[in-house]
């Protein structure tokens, strides 16, 4: 049994006001392209396809694109489960008559003890939840994520057969996992993370909601992380999907496969000027960048001038100024400034130069009688 383990690709993003949905499509494009090249039995996607429960009919008309693609074209299966960011009702809707099909929604937590086989695997899901969903569904009396998700795979344990090789699919933060900013957290002050315990005793356990690839306690238990980076805390992350193999002797191999962005995702650092003339010649002037720029003054119009070369930048930062007695202005205290010091920034970038002591003699004056006046 070979499979592709995916996760975390919500559809419908946006970063920083800028829709992804075109970067979206190239990398899934990818997918389908990595599931006809390996010959994979079934894809396997662990939650948060969409970014919101309600998602944008651009993005939905994609992902009907996609899988019917994957399972009508190409004749795979395909097992899901909805994530935090899903509305699980409207993700499963219709599921049993698109099982007939071969597409898999798991989006009850009733289903999760009746699994999806596929040759001689059987795959387990758990949709999104959380400890009050638990309570109410099963009557039962866990007190926080960790004893829900305890509890429900439990459930799970109590009817696969050992005779069978079992994969689970859960939606949830494994405690020590590797998290990014652009995870939407599940709860306050690290409450909602779960034991590594909870989910042994499977072939292989296929996670989402954590976006950087990685394995937790074995090579058994993984994150394939999300499908394209969604924050700059990721920009040195691999990002792709796993490929699995159960080999009928019990074995199993893990292989990451990468997928190309349209556009990576970059943090630049520099003065500007040096910024701008490297990015003349750059292969990367198409990127999302942010860019984090050393000049110790202000400088009028630093973005407009930055997007003249690099259309993408989506982020500036300033980490650094000085005030006119020389010192660094960091964080909050930029806000801080007084009248002279943006005056003479202003003045300086206009000009090219800075204030003559006379000139700033008359700037204070002019400042000093204002504010007298306005009191």
């Amino acid at each position: 049994m070979r499979f592709i383990h995916t996760s975390d690709w919500h559809l419908g993003r946006q970063f920083h006001n800028v829709s992804l949905l075109e970067d979206q499509r190239y990398v899934l494009t990818q997918l389908i392209a990595l599931i006809a090249e390996h010959q994979v039995d079934a894809l396997v996607i662990a939650g948060d396809i969409y970014d919101r429960s309600v998602p944008p009919a651009a993005a939905v008309q994609l992902l009907d694109e996609v899988l019917h693609k994957i399972c009508n074209e190409l004749n795979t299966p395909v097992i899901m489960i909805p994530g935090n960011h899903d509305g699980a009702e409207r993700l499963g809707f219709a599921s049993r008559h698109l099982s007939q099909a071969g597409l898999h929604i798991i989006s009850d937590l009733k289903q999760m003890t009746t699994p999806v086989t596929i040759g001689s695997v059987c795959f387990y899901g758990i949709p999104y939840n959380d400890p009050e969903t638990v309570r109410h569904s099963f009557d039962t009396d866990v007190a926080g994520y960790d004893q829900a998700h305890a509890f429900l795979v439990d459930q799970i344990h109590q009817v696969k057969s050992a005779d069978q090789r079992n994969v689970l699919i859960s939606h949830c933060y494994l405690a020590g996992g590797e998290a990014s900013e652009s995870e939407r957290p599940l709860s306050i002050g690290g409450a909602e993370q779960v034991s590594v315990e909870s989910v042994q005793g499977f072939d292989y356990v296929a996670l989402g909601h954590l976006h950087s690839p990685q394995s937790r306690g074995s090579d058994r238990i993984r994150y394939s992380g999300s499908l394209l980076k969604y924050s700059f805390s990721e920009v040195t992350q691999r990002k792709g999907v796993t490929l699995v193999e159960l080999a009928d002797d019990g074995a199993m191999t893990a292989q990451h496969l990468d997928l190309k962005p349209l556009r990576e995702m970059r943090v630049i650092e520099g003065e500007i000027s040096e910024v701008i003339e490297t990015g003349k010649v750059a292969s990367y002037r198409e990127d999302y960048l942010l860019v984090r720029l050393t000049d110790r003054h202000a400088i009028l119009d630093a973005m407009g001038k930055l997007r003249a070369v690099f259309p993408n930048i989506l982020h500036l930062e300033k980490p650094g100024l000085i005030n006119l007695e020389g010192a660094v202005i960091n964080g909050p205290e930029k806000l801080k400034q007084g009248e002279l010091e943006m005056f003479s920034d202003f003045f300086e970038q206009v000009q090219g130069e800075p204030l003559s002591q006379a000139q700033l003699n008359a700037i204070k004056a002019t400042i000093e009688e204002a504010r007298s006046e306005a009191v």
